[in-house]
């Protein structure tokens, strides 16, 4: 509640590698893990939250290497119903870790504007692959996409690989991890 001036909703956490984030579309629908650890809040919740007025995301990262901490910020923020498959709305970044949501030098890649994609349900914009098959975890992939913060937790004794593990790919490079994340909202002031 401190972070950025407080007031946040945790809707995603990585912490541990204690809950396996390669699950289906029921259980990304509804959520799934534990408060107090990791877990995911539910893309319907999340649509029911932010269906009404503006909301703030606000990521932050932790990488493996020096515990070094770095954030993303995205002033506009929604995610649609199941009917649109949870797309993804958003906008404004600010940060520290790089804009890896809504990459300009990459529009192929960007989330935004993006359906979600689980094993189960292939939604992504691939015409070659499932990106949430191959990357082990859902996500608004594109083709696939520069960021999965839903990916395979990092082995700790394994050098990563930024296509295999979480990613933010603005933020990490070959043989770099992130250690933690979590993604919050919280409402724009009215």
């Amino acid at each position: 509640m401190d972070t950025a001036e407080g007031g946040w909703t945790v809707i995603q956490r990585r912490m541990d590698g204690s809950v396996d984030f390669n699950r289906q579309w029921e259980d990304y629908r509804d959520g799934f893990g534990h408060l107090s650890g990791e877990f995911w809040l539910g893309l319907e919740h999340v649509h029911q939250l932010t269906r009404q007025g503006g909301w703030k995301l606000r990521i932050d990262f932790e990488r493996r290497e020096r515990r070094k901490v770095f954030w993303a910020e995205y002033v506009s923020f929604s995610v649609g119903s199941e009917s649109t498959n949870y797309q993804l709305y958003l906008s404004g970044f600010t940060g520290t870790a790089g804009n890896s949501m809504d990459s300009k030098s990459y529009p192929w890649t960007t989330a935004r504007y993006m359906m979600f994609s689980t094993p189960d349900r292939d939604n992504d914009e691939s015409q070659r692959k499932n990106c949430a098959r191959e990357q082990e975890g859902g996500w608004w992939y594109n083709d696939c996409s520069l960021s999965g913060l839903n990916q395979r937790y990092p082995d700790k004794d394994v050098p990563c690989s930024s296509h295999i593990y979480m990613e933010w790919q603005t933020l990490t490079v070959r043989f770099h991890c992130l250690n933690k994340v979590s993604m919050k909202i919280k409402p724009l002031p009215r």
